[in-house]
C-alpha cells in the first residue's frame, strides 16, 4: 500500500483543486458508466470539475445494463468502467480475454459497515419476505450474467431450484420499481437506488436489505472500477490521473455525501424530493483496498465458480491494478 501511496502523492487532493491544466490541451477520455448508486464517484468527479482540473475531458458513455460496460471496454470502445462496473462480468471477461483490464477500486454496501446496495423489493401488499417465498414466483435482476447468477445463487441457498422453483427475469435499472408495484414480477434483486425510490413512492418496500451480503459476504462489493490495458500502456500518465481523480472523488462521496447527494437527480433515476433518504454507498479507492476488500471480491468470484458460469480458478488479486501498471 505504501508504494500505491507514493504514486497517489504526485497528485495531491491540494492539486486537483488547482486548474493546473486550464489552459493547456485536455486529454480525452472516453468513460462508460450505469446510472446507480456505485458509480457516486464518477458523478463527483463530474460535478466538481476533477477531471477538467487534471487536464481530462470525459466522453461519458451511458448504458443501462452491467454487460454493455465490460462489451464495450474489450471492444476497446471505452478506456475507462466508471465505479459501479460489473464486478463479477469483468472477471469473465478477463478470463476469456487475458490482459484486458485492470481493477482499482471496488463498490457495494454492507451490513456491518451500514451501507445498502442492494434489496428484495416486493410490493406493499406482497407476503414475500424473503427469498425461500418465491417458489413459483418470478424475481426480476439486472440483464446480463452478473446478476443472474449471483440471483440463481440466492435462490439455492434459500433452498429453491433455480431451474424450476422461480422465473429469473431480466430488467433494466429504471424498469424494475414499476415492474414491481404494477405485478409485472412478484420481486426483484435490486440495486440502489432501485430500493429508495420503492421507498419513496410509497407502493413498494424492501423485504430484505443487503441479502447478497448476508449470503456471499459482507462488505459485499459488485461494482468495481475498471482501466482498459491498451488505456494504460498507451497513455499511462493519463491512466494515472484517471485514477488519482476517482480515488479524490471517492473520499469526498464518502465524506461528504449529505452535500453531494443533491447531484444524483441529474445522474440517476432519484428525484429531487428522494434525495434526502437514498441510501450512502460503500466506495473504496484504490489506494484504500485491505485484505477484507479483496477477500470480499474473491467470495463473489467463488460464486461464479460453485454456480458453473466460471471454469477456471482466478485470483482476484493478480486483477487488481498495481503502479508499476502505469509506469512509462
Amino acid at each position: 500500500m505504501s508504494t500505491r501511496r507514493h504514486i497517489l502523492a504526485g497528485l495531491s487532493a491540494a492539486s486537483l483543486a488547482a486548474p493546473a491544466f486550464a489552459q493547456g490541451r485536455r486529454d480525452r477520455v472516453t468513460i462508460a458508466w450505469l446510472p446507480i448508486m456505485q458509480t457516486m464517484a464518477f458523478y463527483v468527479a463530474q460535478e466538481e470539475k476533477l477531471f477538467e482540473r487534471a487536464g481530462i475531458e470525459v466522453e461519458a458513455a451511458r448504458f443501462q445494463a452491467p454487460n454493455q460496460i465490460i462489451d464495450s471496454l474489450v471492444a476497446n470502445r471505452a478506456d475507462v468502467g466508471a465505479p459501479g462496473a460489473a464486478a463479477g462480468i469483468s472477471v469473465l471477461a478477463e478470463v476469456q480475454f487475458p490482459g484486458t483490464f485492470k481493477a482499482f477500486g471496488l463498490q457495494g454496501g454492507g451490513i456491518a459497515v451500514n451501507r445498502i446496495n442492494d434489496g428484495l423489493i416486493v410490493a406493499n401488499n406482497s407476503p414475500i419476505t424473503s427469498f425461500a417465498d418465491l417458489r413459483g414466483k418470478s424475481l426480476g435482476h439486472l440483464p446480463g450474467i452478473q446478476w443472474r447468477t449471483i440471483s440463481r445463487h440466492m435462490v439455492r441457498r434459500a433452498g429453491l431450484n433455480p431451474d424450476g422453483d422461480v422465473r429469473l427475469v431480466e430488467m433494466a435499472v429504471g424498469l424494475q420499481v414499476q415492474a414491481v408495484i404494477a405485478g409485472s414480477v412478484d420481486a426483484t434483486l435490486s440495486l440502489e437506488p432501485v430500493g429508495s425510490i420503492a421507498v419513496a413512492l410509497g407502493e413498494a418496500k424492501r423485504a430484505m436489505t443487503n441479502p447478497v451480503a448476508g449470503v456471499i459476504a459482507d462488505p459485499f462489493y459488485s461494482g468495481v472500477s475498471l482501466l482498459t490495458t491498451k488505456f494504460m500502456r498507451e497513455r499511462p500518465a493519463v491512466a494515472r490521473r484517471v485514477v488519482e481523480v476517482l480515488d479524490e472523488a471517492t473520499r469526498l462521496a464518502e465524506t461528504d455525501y449529505d452535500r453531494l447527494r443533491a447531484i444524483l437527480p441529474r445522474w440517476t433515476a432519484v428525484q429531487a424530493a428522494q434525495v434526502p433518504i437514498v441510501a450512502q454507498p460503500y466506495l473504496r479507492a484504490w489506494k484504500d483496498l485491505n485484505e477484507t476488500d479483496l477477500n470480499s471480491y474473491q467470495a463473489l468470484v467463488d460464486v461464479f465458480a460453485s454456480e458453473g458460469t466460471l471454469r477456471t480458478p482466478f485470483a482476484v488479486r493478480d486483477f487488481i491494478l498495481k503502479s508499476g501498471d502505469m509506469a512509462g
